[in-house]
């Protein structure tokens, strides 16, 4: 691991067997444990992993690492809505610059 990834809070959003936009914020609100308030849709999504006060872990850290895996199934199924994710993860990344989201290309689970 780089320097710069040292530290972080790591999360797994597994989003194996997700074919939808609703299975993917279900397995976000589950696998992030994101508040109450997360109104399943793409703006509450950034608005959760772009709030600092969502992730205490990661404040006494170095910030936050999200690996999203299995996403090629879903990306396949429903590649606007995918790349619409993507869109979503660069923003809450460009928001908050202790985030960091990484898209696993493989490997065992």
């Amino acid at each position: 691991m780089s320097d710069d990834l040292a530290g972080r809070f790591v999360v797994a959003l597994d989003l194996d067997g997700v074919t939808d936009k609703a299975g993917l914020m279900d397995r976000a609100a589950r696998a992030l444990a994101l508040p109450d308030w997360f109104g399943r849709n793409w703006d509450a999504l950034a608005d959760s992993l772009a709030d600092v006060t969502v992730w205490p872990e990661a404040a006494g850290g170095r910030g936050l690492l999200i690996v999203v895996r299995g996403w090629q199934a879903y990306a396949a199924a429903r590649p606007a809505e995918w790349e619409t994710a993507q869109e979503v993860f660069a923003h809450a990344v460009a928001l908050a610059p202790s985030l960091t989201v990484a898209l696993a290309l493989g490997g065992s689970s």
